[in-house]
């Protein structure tokens, strides 16, 4: 007897229940914050009590999933990950430091700080991987990297207070996943094809992009992206 691994319905119960555990143990602690920055705006915020462990699990389970459907070219998915864990290392230390979030008036996480390692870290061995994972591609990441670097993302937005950033930050993900989603609704409802091929990367191979130039040009969309992100922190 082989094993292929975990089905997807064993995958996608044990994101919900790591994000509702995450969402609880925030909800329960009374020294963490439940409230939700509002990217552009000063001093908002949005608190929403007990509906914050729902939030939570959709984050760690959205994220998750974003970045495995975005892993389908070689050096794709690590590349846009690599990006997003930079951005978020410079965000995690920016909210662990007191005088740095004073100054750019946001919320000041006391051990926030201690996560800007965690992020170096992906931020690291994603440079590693991407040296043996760019096209042509030696070495393949698959569910067990992308579905737990999707979550450690998501995971670290949710500590730092950043959850609502992350759909800037990770544009590109977000994207990959909408297409999916549009697609598929589409056909069901009305037997039509909105992309040549979903996720939205495939689409645009269809329609004669080299592999390489997906990847490049997802990637460069991708900084735009962290670069606009990390505006923000003075956009308000």
């Amino acid at each position: 007897m082989k094993s292929k691994g975990l089905t997807a319905r064993s995958k996608f119960i044990g994101q919900i229940m790591l994000g509702f555990l995450i969402g609880l143990f925030i909800y329960c602690d009374p020294h963490i914050s439940k409230n939700i920055d509002v990217p552009f705006f000063k001093n908002a915020a949005v608190n929403l009590g007990i509906f914050y462990i729902l939030f939570t699990t959709v984050v760690v389970v959205g994220a998750s999933n974003a970045v495995n459907l975005t892993d389908g070219l070689d050096g794709l998915a690590v590349g846009c990950t690599v990006i997003v864990a930079l951005t978020y290392t410079a965000l995690s230390y920016i909210t662990g430091n007191a005088k740095i979030s004073e100054y750019l008036n946001i919320a000041f996480i006391p051990g926030a700080g201690e996560l800007t390692v965690f992020c170096a870290a992906i931020l690291g061995a994603g440079l590693g991987f991407l040296w043996f994972n760019s096209f042509p591609a030696t070495v393949f990441m698959g569910d067990t990297g992308s579905l737990a670097l999707g979550g450690a993302i998501g995971i670290v937005a949710i500590f730092i207070k950043k959850e609502l950033l992350l759909l800037i930050v990770g544009g590109i993900f977000v994207f990959e996943a909408l297409s999916v989603i549009l697609q598929v609704a589409s056909f069901k409802l009305l037997k039509k094809r909105i992309f040549l091929m979903a996720p939205i990367h495939h689409h645009f191979q269809m329609k004669g992009w080299s592999e390489t130039k997906v990847v490049i040009r997802f990637w460069i969309i991708g900084i735009i992206l962290a670069l606009f992100s990390l505006s923000t922190l003075k956009l308000r």
